[in-house]
């Protein structure tokens, strides 16, 4: 008996058979029952369903290869004795059958940790335990499923462009056709009334209609019934199951009319429907890839690296790395690329990738690959790679950091999701009224019905809305880690504002220095030891000093977060901090300081402190007064001294709550009292928090906020613990940032009830027999596009209206 295989729909008969079902060989029966075992078979509700065929399994050596270790080095993209992360391209993936399958691939092999898909790319990033399972075999699960990657040794990361989708075109182009044709020659029919006086005239031209109509049912929307069935099978209605019944219905009695001598039928709506559906799905999946593209905030990242050329320093964008340049990296901050250990004491923290908070030691000539973070003294490397910074990037959604905080999804999904089973019920009574008054208006009626409520609309309206948003807020220099941010920041009602960093500024301060005078020596020890620091107030004593010419070998350097640095420069143990830290050394220092300082002391002997006046950030003044305005809860903590007390109580007013000497730990419980989160209240009523902070010291913080923003200054230091990362010079915007945010709902909600006002008037209409299948045909992707310009043109003028 000739069937079709469960998995791959190929033809097949039913020889090889599983759970009554028929296969077309033991590869795609040995994929089903890996899916099944594993409780993966919604992997056949999904889109255009049916699976790749599988190919079985690997028992020669050809993919032995990917045991040579020299291999495994050039391919993977980080590897640790607990951790291997790899990225492959997959030509094969075709729809969201396939993201499903791939995204489940620890459900099938415990050795996957995790597995995440780029649909656009064509490529899945895979992250394994090397102890369970190798790249190898990691390889052949892939092959085995119907996934073969497309490696390229030569570089992993210059993928073949991805295919055009020309089948989709010609299905396009087949409906198109037939349908303008059948067109044609039905308007003899149209302006005759149906008489024609030619004998066999009429006849002739239905009978080509019905030759036309054949490849337009079962090419032109074969991936519909595909979908449709697949679902149904597993008692599933999905969003093709309406247009499925549809176009049965629509070609099913007009074949009948044809064949029994009863009418011409309805092959021009028919062959309609089908033509615009293909037009409309083509539009979304053209938008969807574009709206893929602006919000990917790759492209806008803000990673800058110090470039050493000639013993000059220079800091570029990190996309302008090349091979064999030579960078410098501080203290907390990230490696770029891959690259060799040349000079200094590397201490790598990878739990930017992995997880593992342990530093690993390195030494020179030693292989470090991207994403690691430096943690001691500063560095220099030699990139063996260019910059991967979509590698980088990447890391930034790691499942590690991934907190519940922004899972809430938009309102419209818990409506959309029943949206299906609604429009069969109304369809139902379609034909129960008909029944009763006229029944030669139930087929018209009921294709009209199940045609013009088809919820693309209704679903685009949040995807596409937040979509053209984050391309907005990347061109504005903030890059929000996904669209769920959004809501989060549209809910804010309280921020908090660290000082340090991120509204003052890294540029050139006013530095004095009072105490015992420092000899050049002396002074050179100061400038290195705070050259390797990333901290801000660091980096402009380091670069105020004027010290002779040189470098100190810098050795057991050490920073702690909000507190101070310390190090041995040549035999002379340097410590550089604030007054609390270096009291720990010294019991006798004053410990009231009227200015914001950093205190020096050298061999236990407190010799005297750097006084820097901070300069803020412009623009900062009016944000204050823009916040007042909006009656935001404000707070500003700090980690210095109160020394600029009276100056931040200019800038905003007196109801804003200072807090000094914070350290990052009692920043992280600031925000948690904020949020409500008490012992002895445990069910108070928490705020909506914003943190403001510049990532190194305030990362616990930004974790636990509601939405947390590090600010940077072209570095490439930022915390992965953030929801967005903003560029220093447009914290200025953070009111209209909000204010945007805010817009953003009400667009969605416009949307929606346009979407829900079009469902009404089109299914009044069509119950009534008032709408033909032609014009509802013709509206439901009208009305899709319809929705993707408006939010488009919505939320572009909502920015210009906030200057952004």
């Amino acid at each position: 008996m000739q069937t079709s295989c469960y998995h791959c729909s190929e033809p097949c008969d039913d020889t090889i058979k599983a759970d009554d079902k028929a296969f077309c060989c033991n590869g795609c029966k040995q994929v089903y029952l890996l899916l099944n075992e594993n409780n993966l078979c919604n992997y056949y509700k999904l889109e255009k369903n049916p699976g790749i065929k599988a190919k079985g399994k690997f028992t020669s050596e050809r993919f032995g290869y990917l045991e040579d270790a020299a291999i495994i080095n050039k391919l993977v993209e980080f590897n640790s004795t607990q951790q291997t992360n790899v990225v492959f391209q997959l030509p094969q993936m075709h729809c969201s059958s396939c993201i499903f399958l791939l995204e489940n691939l620890h459900k099938i092999n415990e050795g996957i940790v995790t597995s995440k898909s780029n649909f656009q790319k064509k490529e899945v990033f895979i992250v394994f335990n090397p102890q369970l399972i190798t790249l190898r075999k990691v390889v052949e699960l892939l092959a085995f499923i119907g996934y073969e990657p497309n490696i390229t040794l030569n570089d992993t990361r210059n993928k073949k462009p991805v295919t055009f989708n020309w089948k989709q075109i010609y299905k396009i182009g087949v409906a198109g056709f037939c349908f303008a044709n059948i067109m044609m020659l039905s308007f003899p029919e149209y302006f005759s009334g149906g008489n024609i006086g030619q004998a066999g005239l009429k006849e002739t031209f239905t009978w080509m209609n019905l030759a036309l109509s054949l490849p337009v049912l079962f090419f032109s929307a074969s991936g519909i019934f595909i979908s449709a069935w697949k679902g149904l099978r597993q008692n599933y209605l999905n969003i093709e199951a309406p247009i499925a019944l549809a176009i049965v219905v629509t070609f099913g009695r007009s074949y009948y009319e044809i064949t029994t001598g009863h009418g011409a039928g309805y092959l021009d709506s028919g062959t309609g429907i089908v033509f615009f559906m293909l037009i409309g799905r083509w539009f979304q999946n053209k938008t969807y890839e574009s709206f893929s593209f602006d919000r990917n905030y790759k492209s806008y990242f803000p990673l800058g690296v110090t470039v050493i050329k000639d013993g000059i320093e220079k800091n570029i964008p990190v996309t302008q790395l090349k091979k064999a340049d030579r960078i410098i990296l501080r203290n907390e901050e990230m490696i770029p690329a891959d690259s060799i250990l040349i000079k200094g004491n590397a201490s790598i923290d990878y739990s930017f990738v992995s997880g593992e908070t342990t530093p690993v030691e390195k030494k020179t000539g030693d292989l470090i690959y991207a994403g690691g973070k430096q943690t001691g003294s500063s560095i220099e490397l030699e990139i063996i790679k260019e910059a991967s910074q979509s590698y980088i990037t990447e890391l930034w959604n790691n499942d590690i950091f991934n907190s519940k905080k922004n899972e809430e999804k938009s309102f419209i999904h818990p409506w959309s999701r029943y949206f299906t089973l609604a429009l069969f019920t109304i369809a139902f009574f379609t034909i129960l009224f008909w029944w009763k008054y006229d029944s030669s208006k139930i087929l018209p009626s009921l294709t009209a019905v199940l045609i013009v409520a088809c919820p693309c609309s209704l679903l685009l309206s949040a995807t596409f809305t937040y979509g053209n948003m984050l391309r907005i807020f990347g061109k504005n220099k903030l890059y929000l880690k996904n669209a769920s941010v959004i809501e989060a920041l549209a809910k804010v009602n309280t921020i908090v504002i660290d000082k340090t960093g991120t509204i003052t500024q890294n540029k050139p301060s006013q530095v004095t220095y009072e105490g015992t005078p420092l000899t050049a020596k002396e002074l050179l020890a100061v400038k290195n030891i705070t050259r390797h620091s990333s901290h801000t107030l660091s980096k402009i004593i380091a670069s105020s000093l004027q010290s002779e010419p040189g470098s100190l070998h810098v050795e057991e350097f050490k920073e702690y977060a909000g507190k101070g640095l310390e190090a041995k420069v040549n035999n002379m143990y340097v410590r550089m901090g604030s007054a609390g830290f270096i009291n720990q050394f010294d019991h006798g220092l004053i410990s009231y300081d009227t200015g914001t300082h950093v205190h020096v002391m050298m061999n236990d002997v407190h010799m005297g402190k750097f006084t820097v006046s901070n300069q803020y950030r412009d623009g900062i003044q009016e944000l204050a007064d823009n916040l007042k305005k909006e009656k935001y809860g404000l707070y500003i903590l700090s980690g210095d001294n109160d020394s600029e007390k009276e100056k931040l109580k200019k800038i905003f007013n007196k109801n804003t709550q200072l807090r000094f000497n914070q350290s990052p730990q009692q920043k992280l419980d600031f925000i948690k009292s904020l949020q409500g989160f008490s012992i002895s209240s445990p069910g108070l009523r928490g705020k909506n928090v914003l943190m403001l902070g510049d990532g190194l010291n305030d990362a616990g913080a930004l974790m636990q906020s509601n939405v947390g923003i590090a600010v940077s200054d072209n570095s490439s230091q930022f915390s992965p613990a953030c929801d967005a990362i903003l560029d220093g010079t447009n914290v200025k915007l953070l009111d209209k940032f909000i204010a945007f945010a805010r817009s953003g709902k009400t667009i969605v909600t416009i949307s929606f009830i346009l979407s829900i006002l079009y469902n009404i008037v089109g299914l009044s209409y069509a119950v009534r027999g008032m709408l033909s299948p032609m014009i509802a045909a013709i509206l439901m992707p009208a009305s899709s596009i319809s929705i993707v310009l408006l939010v488009t043109v919505l939320s572009s003028i909502s920015a210009r209206t906030k200057n952004l």
